[in-house]
């Protein structure tokens, strides 16, 4: 009786699935988790983008011929404006360092803060900071 006991494989599988499938369920939801940071890295670069070429254009000409060009406060609404990409996490507002006017450019710089969830347990907080050169005419 004991030796049949032994060699019956009987449900065999159900045991081995049992076993694996809580793992292969976190392991494929970490992966959904970071992909939604590779999105919000997307929407961060192209954001930037979109503030350093909107911060180059000269908005209106004198008629002395001297560009207007966007204020701290516009640039940083442009980047705020084409932000995606926040389903569980949060961007900071997007801050403009001007004091390197006198070089030639400002830094346009947004942070996005996403708390790692993994189905069974929390992981850390992630940040992910970006930044971005606007050279404006002199």
């Amino acid at each position: 009786m004991t030796r049949r006991i032994r060699r019956d494989e009987q449900g065999a599988a159900v045991i081995e699935m049992a076993l694996s499938l809580p793992i292969l369920t976190v392991m494929i939801y970490g992966i959904f988790i970071l992909g939604q940071l590779f999105e919000a890295n997307a929407g961060m670069q192209h954001a930037l983008g979109e503030g350093a070429r909107y911060g180059t254009l000269c908005l209106s000409m004198s008629s002395t011929g001297v560009c207007t060009q966007a204020t701290d406060t516009q640039l940083s609404a442009k980047v705020n404006s084409k932000l995606f990409g926040t389903r569980n996490g949060t961007f900071d507002a997007p801050s403009v360092d001007s004091t390197t006017v006198a070089s030639g450019y400002k830094t346009i710089t947004v942070t996005y803060h996403q708390t790692m969830n993994f189905l069974l347990f929390r992981g850390p907080t992630i940040n992910i900071t970006r930044s971005k050169r606007v050279y404006v005419a002199s």
